[in-house]
């Protein structure tokens, strides 16, 4: 009888540990997205345009959507498309991306969450190669492309706090692959963007590769800024556009002609 109740006991101590983990893994959510729409620029590393974007999200039935779309011309365009739940947290339901040269398809991936499946299709030296993959998903803990700034959104007040966060990555070799990532606080920097001086706080994302496959893949960093104090909304993305290999960009919410680097601000 002892015995039995000790098994008990060990058993509820299991399932109230792992509902503790599951919480705080979760992306709480308390503030929901609704409509909005925006002009954001693209740049390079050393902020000079290299395409017009198009922001809109909105509310279809019980999932948040959200779309951007780049223009750089002569026939090259990017469109990057989101699907969310907001409720009772944050879990990304679909992503894609689809980018068009010279009017035609040169890269298209995909992920749809709810059947942990995704694809990919390129066009190289021999042709079109495509792949199809079964992906590892948490719902909650697993994002691709503009779900990391909402997650960021979402985790905000725990990675200021000094909380580093794990979660997972869906991303493309252009193989389609899932990493861990960490995300951690990096202060409160200065930006110089569209002739204004704006606070933001910086997260960085850190890509958490394996020794052996960092021999061969290099995975820079990504950094997202939020304008501060709350409520926090986007201010800056930076980063490789799609795949590992691509070069680093920069996506400003505001355009203009100045984009400047981001600089910690004084005391921190």
């Amino acid at each position: 009888m002892a015995q039995a109740n000790l098994i008990r006991k060990l058993a509820v101590a299991v399932l109230v540990w792992a509902a503790l983990v599951a919480s705080a893994a979760a992306v709480d959510w308390t503030v929901f997205e609704g409509t909005a729409r925006g002009f954001p620029v693209l740049r390079d590393a050393a902020g000079k345009k290299l395409a017009d974007g198009d922001f809109a999200q909105w509310i279809d039935g019980s999932q948040l959507h959200a779309r951007t779309r780049w223009e750089f011309g002569g026939g090259r365009s990017i469109e990057e498309t989101a699907v969310f739940r907001q409720a009772p947290e944050l879990i990304q339901d679909k992503y894609s991306l689809r980018e068009l040269r010279a009017g035609k398809l040169f890269r298209r991936f995909e992920v749809d969450f709810t059947s942990a499946t995704a694809a990919a299709e390129k066009q190289g030296e021999r042709g079109v190669e495509r792949w199809s993959e079964k992906v590892d998903v948490e719902p909650g803990r697993t994002f691709a492309g503009f779900g990391f700034t909402m997650a960021i959104k979402g985790l905000r007040s725990r990675l200021v706090a000094g909380e580093p966060i794990e979660l997972k990555a869906v991303g493309f070799t252009p193989k389609p692959r899932v990493v861990s990532v960490e995300i951690s606080y990096g202060g409160v920097d200065r930006i110089r963007m569209a002739q204004r001086d704006l606070a933001a706080d910086r997260f960085v994302i850190h890509p958490k590769i394996p020794w052996l496959a960092a021999l061969f893949v290099d995975v820079p960093d990504t950094r997202i800024w939020l304008t501060t104090p709350p409520a926090a909304g986007f201010l800056r993305w930076e980063g490789p556009l799609a795949e590992p290999g691509d070069p680093v960009i920069r996506v400003d919410l505001l355009p203009g002609t100045e984009s400047g680097p981001a600089e910690p601000t004084k005391g921190k």
